[in-house]
């Protein structure tokens, strides 16, 4: 760093007053700093690095002064010498209002070369990540996920000493069948059980983790929360409620082979969506759901294919959250690889379960091109929503699609009310029961009673039988012929 560079970054930290994911301020007025390790692991795990700045109180940003530049340069080294592997430090002296200034840039470094660690401490207690302007002990899994990286283990190849549970032959004749017309010069001699075994599907006739959650009905016998676990929440935030006790319009945990998972998760999804008619290229009029379904299978897809099968996350189950305004599919693990969020659907991505992805592509529920993000924001984008958020935690990796629906309620009138309502009105020309109406709809009581006749009561288009008991359990619902007719 030249010094007229240090000099304008110092006046801009005085002007901040702050310190960030990539700037760490020391005084370094009565000596060298005993504690700079977290800093040097955090910064050194992070892609962009960072800089700390000797000379700077941190406490009112007040420029201070070091000691002496030249003996703690030589402190710095020898501390970023105590870290595997060694940090190679970038120092800068500049002079601001007759005080010393001194700068220490900290490259980040090669991801197979991480997490750098503080020696004395350790690779589980001496690595650190940066978060906002702290350095954090990173968790053992953010550790093992670094580790396993750098030795090519791949976890949905461990061996599932409970064997096989309830294994579904139909697939395994499917896919042997495919694996036989595609390459039938290699497979065409092999047994059944050899290309079994050259596939990976199992090692030691015991299934592998990628060949029980593709070819067993209920791999849940052995992994109980390797599942998803499909929520809808009657407001915008977790916690919300109706009427003080109800937190959840529906709730399903589901279970079963990762095809199986994949359409019953879109099934789940598909049913508690809004949905709007709108007037096609014909000029007729389509159901059009809140979501765009291409969009939703290949997120859910990518969830069950990408996710983090590793002994550290055994606990996770994917999570699908919908909200009235947007849509949240979170799965453990975070990106596999160097590649950074920002480069999604851009550049070809890494593999974590090769094995798994390979299963699923020669069954025909994945294309393995590296298509499913580009073709998520191709929907949204043709749909006229917003652009998919992806969040990368280390830890986790988040998905939002956030809906328009909410931002338009104000603006239908009755006149333009949405496909739903519109056929329940017609439906409830004759007094019907919170049941009826459910089973009519096809979705729970909960969501109706929200999403669909909470609208209709407000609009007066939709009446209670009852009106002096609303939460009678003999309650119905006829349309108010005076406001529709």
């Amino acid at each position: 760093m030249l010094k007229e560079e240090l000099r304008e970054l110092v006046k801009q930290i005085q002007i901040d007053r702050c310190e960030t994911n990539r700037i760490e301020l020391k005084s370094a007025q009565q000596g060298c700093p005993k504690k700079l390790y977290g800093t040097l692991s955090s910064f050194s795990n992070q892609d962009e690095g960072g800089v700390i700045i000797f000379g700077i109180d941190e406490s009112n940003f007040n420029i201070c002064g070091v000691y002496d530049a030249n003996d703690l340069q030589k402190k710095i080294n020898a501390k970023c010498k105590e870290m595997i592997p060694a940090v190679r430090a970038h120092m800068s002296v500049c002079t601001i209002d007759d005080q010393q200034v001194v700068s220490a840039e900290i490259p980040g470094v090669d991801y197979t070369q991480r997490p750098v660690y503080y020696s004395g401490k350790g690779i589980v207690k001496g690595s650190y990540v940066r978060v906002g302007d702290s350095d954090e002990p990173m968790s053992e899994y953010e550790v093992y996920k670094y580790q396993a990286y750098k030795k090519g283990i791949h976890e949905e190849q461990r061996i599932v000493k409970d064997g096989w549970v309830l294994q579904d032959q139909d697939r395994i004749k499917k896919y042997l069948d495919a694996v036989k017309k595609d390459r039938p010069n290699l497979f065409s001699t092999l047994s059944d059980q050899d290309i079994l075994k050259m596939m990976k599907v199992e090692k030691e006739q015991l299934p592998t983790i990628a060949g029980l959650f593709v070819f067993s009905k209920f791999p849940q016998s052995a992994f109980p929360d390797l599942c998803v676990t499909a929520v809808v929440i009657p407001g915008l935030n977790r916690g919300d409620e109706i009427d003080g006790s109800v937190r959840f319009l529906d709730n399903r945990r589901i279970t079963g082979s990762i095809p199986d998972m994949l359409e019953e998760t879109i099934e789940f999804i598909s049913k508690n969506s809004r949905h709007r008619t709108i007037i096609d290229h014909t000029g007729k009029r389509v159901d059009e759901p809140e979501y765009p379904i291409r969009a939703i299978r290949e997120l859910v897809l990518n969830a069950l294919i990408h996710r983090d099968y590793s002994m550290h996350t055994e606990n996770s189950p994917i999570r699908v959250e919908m909200y009235n305004d947007r849509l949240e599919i979170t799965n453990s693990g975070g990106i596999y690889g160097r590649m950074p969020v920002e480069k999604l659907g851009l550049e070809s991505p890494e593999t974590r379960n090769s094995v798994l992805t390979n299963l699923l592509e020669i069954l025909g529920y994945s294309e393995n091109r590296f298509s499913g993000i580009p073709v998520v924001r191709n929907e949204m984008k043709s749909r006229g929503l917003p652009e998919p958020e992806f969040i990368d935690t280390h830890r986790e990796f988040k998905v939002i699609l956030r809906s328009d629906l909410l931002e338009n309620k104000d603006k239908q009138s009755n006149s333009l009310l949405i496909e739903e309502q519109r056929q329940l009105l017609e439906y409830c020309r004759q007094p019907r029961s919170r049941k009826e109406i459910s089973e009519y709809v096809g979705k729970t009581q909960n969501y109706v009673m929200q999403q669909i006749i909470q609208p209709l009561l407000q609009q007066n288009v939709l009446r209670m039988t009852m009106p002096e008991k609303p939460k009678s359990r003999y309650q119905k619902f006829v349309t108010n012929t005076e406001t529709t007719s």
